[in-house]
């Protein structure tokens, strides 16, 4: 992947990779995928998607190594290559869980100001 930036490829490959994580049905095949390894049909069937749209998620999850791909007669089957990408997730859920707990508290603060007419 040619980079444009003036930055080392490194920053490229990095980049590469979020943008890979930076689609919902992608983060949830990953999450589908902690119980084990499952079908494309069963993962097709939990995300409500066509077969092209999931078939184009694992592959772009497959070409950042985050997923790997097996064949069973008709079908396939896909697994999480390596489960530190699931510690990242959880990682990214406590990040977000704590910005949403700053965000809640001040909206708490908000919530007991009145500023409506005595």
């Amino acid at each position: 992947m040619p980079y444009r930036t003036g930055q080392p490829p490194v920053y490229a490959l990095k980049a590469g990779f979020f943008r890979t994580l930076g689609h919902p049905a992608r983060v949830r095949i990953l999450q589908l995928l902690r119980e084990g390894e499952q079908s494309v049909g069963a993962l097709q069937a939990a995300l409500d998607l066509d077969s092209g749209g999931t078939s184009q998620h694992l592959a772009a999850l497959r070409k950042q190594g985050l997923v790997t791909s097996r064949r069973e007669g008709t079908s396939v089957y896909y697994a999480v290559k390596d489960p530190r990408i699931l510690e990242l997730l959880e990682l990214a859920k406590a990040v977000i869980t704590a910005n949403l707990q700053e965000n809640q508290a001040l909206l708490d603060e908000l919530a007991v100001e009145d500023f409506g007419p005595r």
